[in-house]
């Protein structure tokens, strides 16, 4: 073949837009491998479908591969692909125009259900241009699939020209000969570009080979049947996206075709690494368009109380921007976001009904997430209070119940689901919040993390009954019902006169000063002398607790403390107020910071251990009289 070299100038306007995409448009240079990995993919993917629809085409033999050499010598990074290759014209069409996607173009030459069977990643036709962030200079040689095509070779310094110079001895499809800029050495080094190919184009169809060896062995799962994957593969497939060493708890795999159509392959770590000290987990999810790698550990496409699971979600709609590195249509996203979270919902249900072992150890692994999820996510919300988990006073230690487990329990004319906090079983059991619902036989749900008591605030009402804490000064139980006449309780116990109760309580206000809101008689304490208790409603003590540790000058008040009129202590204590009114106000501040100790509310102890061995003093002392 014999012809001389053209030398084409770029349109001034393409000039512009050129150096916008080689210094502006990507925000990392290991994105160019991807687009022009992408783009030999394309190729591929291209002639595999014309050689069933043509009978004859060149090289019809060779491989339909993508091999990859670096010369570290003389710089130079050469990608070869055995795809559709092309001629004089489509070189100077698709590369020597920007925004010319030589891949939706071959698309419209497509009947439907033809572009169905071909699945090209292209769309912007700019990814070729990214390699001019490294190049100082890129050659392209081209050999088309027609039997009769010529071979040409496109040169650019990707500044104001390119060169078309006829070029024999060509094999079927494109060779790139990227000559690096100084800068940019290392991309002629093959373990670089092997970790850049299993980070962005790890699953891309077609073999791509680094010196001979194939990089991307790993099979691209979420694209497979279900049927046809067996376990092995799934914990193979997860150390891989993951990272991780450890096997998966569970995985879901789904596909779906509205809003968008996505498939997508999720995995449940065997342990929470924020509960082992590690810090705040970052995002595990990543983002893939047609097996290409957009948005790694993508903080667009899940929640972020979600940010535990690993795996992928892919899409061959999704709306890219033009560097195919974000999302760009917000409802779009939003809709895809509802969609694979709803369906992670499902999935977790399902499991807590026909696998309840399972999601208990899931819950007790990952169960502060869906916690935290119920607390800020308004979409999701109700979804999230069916898997709520916990302990109550008719469930057997360790074993957990759901809200709807509690609300199938509750006897007529019960009209609200009690919780109450506390660090233990035991501690809230033995505490005076735990009395009154003992003695009335009302279940209470124990809440033993910090958050809880935030959740149930959030969530306020399950199924039309109110989430209401036991620590509530207004709070109202139903009286004990069921058969029993054949019962019988302890006689009460005797409690102050009414003047004298009142007359205490007044004074006790006096001595506490704004330390409480109200002394108020209590009519739900049995053996206990007194507690604390939340005039407002909201604000319970676990809150207040939670709020203390992140605010340092958050400051505790509007509590109120109520009083047993029947314990011995409080009836002592009304006695003492006459005959030793100093020592009685010592007894108050004990009883009141005793109170807070069992509320959990205590901030500063010294005071109190002071007092309490003065009181202990005064106790051995008028013993030993």
């Amino acid at each position: 073949m014999t012809g001389k070299t053209e030398t084409k100038e770029f349109q001034a306007e393409v000039k512009k837009l050129l150096d916008i995409v080689i210094h502006s448009l990507y925000t990392e240079k290991d994105i160019f491998l991807r687009e022009l990995i992408s783009n030999s993919a394309d190729a591929l993917e291209k002639f595999r479908h014309q050689k069933l629809m043509e009978e004859e085409v060149f090289d019809g033999d060779a491989e339909l591969e993508i091999n990859i050499s670096v010369n570290d010598q003389e710089h130079t990074l050469t990608i070869i692909d055995s795809g559709i290759g092309m001629t004089r014209d489509e070189l100077e069409h698709n590369l020597g125009t920007i925004a010319h996607s030589g891949s939706r173009t071959f698309l419209t030459t497509l009947d439907p259900a033809q572009q169905k069977e071909v699945n090209l990643i292209g769309q912007f036709g700019v990814g070729f241009y990214a390699a001019f962030m490294v190049a100082k200079r890129v050659r392209v040689q081209s050999r088309s699939y027609r039997p009769d095509a010529e071979g040409y070779e496109w040169a650019s310094d990707g500044t104001g020209s390119f060169t078309l110079t006829p070029e024999t001895g060509l094999h079927r499809g494109t060779k790139i000969i990227v000559e690096l800029k100084d800068d940019a050495f290392d991309y002629a080094n093959e373990a670089t570009i092997k970790r850049i190919i299993r980070q962005y184009s790890n699953f891309v169809t077609f073999p791509i080979k680094v010196g001979g060896e194939k990089v991307n062995t790993v099979q691209a799962l979420w694209t497979k049947g279900k049927d046809d994957i067996k376990a092995e593969e799934y914990t193979e497939f997860y150390k891989f996206i993951a990272n991780a060493f450890d096997e998966p708890l569970c995985h879901l795999h789904f596909s779906a075709d509205a809003p968008l159509a996505i498939k997508s392959l999720l995995f449940v770590p065997e342990d929470n690494v924020e509960l082992m000290g590690f810090g705040r987990t970052e995002p595990g999810v990543s983002l893939y368009c047609q097996k290409v790698l957009i948005e790694q550990h993508s903080k667009n496409i899940l929640p972020e109380w979600l940010r535990f699971l690993k795996g992928v979600v892919d899409s061959e709609d999704l709306p890219l921007n033009i560097s195919r590195q974000a999302l760009q249509d917000n409802a779009l996203v939003a809709k895809l976001k509802k969609v694979i979270t709803s369906r992670f919902l499902k999935f977790l249900k399902d499991q807590a009904k026909n696998e309840r072992e399972q999601y208990d150890k899931f819950w007790n692994t990952f169960g502060i997430f869906l916690k935290e999820g119920a607390t800020i996510d308004y979409t999701h919300r109700d979804d999230l209070a069916k898997l709520l988990r916990f302990e109550s006073s008719k469930s057997e230690p360790g074993k957990l119940i759901s809200l709807d487990d509690y609300v199938g329990r509750m006897p007529e004319g019960q009209d609200a689901i009690y919780y109450i906090n506390g660090p233990s079983r035991q501690a809230i059991e033995t505490g005076p919040y735990f009395e009154v619902f003992k003695r009335r036989e009302v279940e209470i749900i124990y809440t033993m993390e910090p958050i809880d008591d935030f959740v149930f605030s959030h969530l306020h009402e399950y199924e039309g009954k109110k989430l209401v804490s036991a620590d509530r000064a207004d709070l109202k139980l139903p009286e004990k019902t069921g058969d029993d006449k054949g019962e019988k309780e302890d006689a009460p116990a005797v409690k102050l006169d009414e003047p004298i109760a009142q007359t205490l309580t007044k004074w006790m206000k006096d001595v506490l000063a704004d330390k409480v809101k109200e002394v108020t008689i209590s009519a739900r304490l049995v053996d206990s002398p007194a507690m604390i208790v939340n005039p407002d409603g909201f604000f319970t003590s676990s809150m207040e607790r939670v709020m203390r540790a992140t605010n340092q000058e958050h400051k505790i008040g509007n509590k109120n403390l109520e009083i047993n009129t029947a314990h011995p202590l409080i009836k002592g204590l009304a006695e003492l107020r006459v005959a030793d009114e100093p020592f009685a106000r010592t007894v108050v501040s004990q009883i009141f910071d005793n109170a807070m100790i069992q509320a959990g509310l205590m901030i500063e102890p010294r005071d109190m251990v002071e007092r309490s061995y003065r009181i202990l003093e005064r106790a051995v002392t008028k013993k030993g009289e």
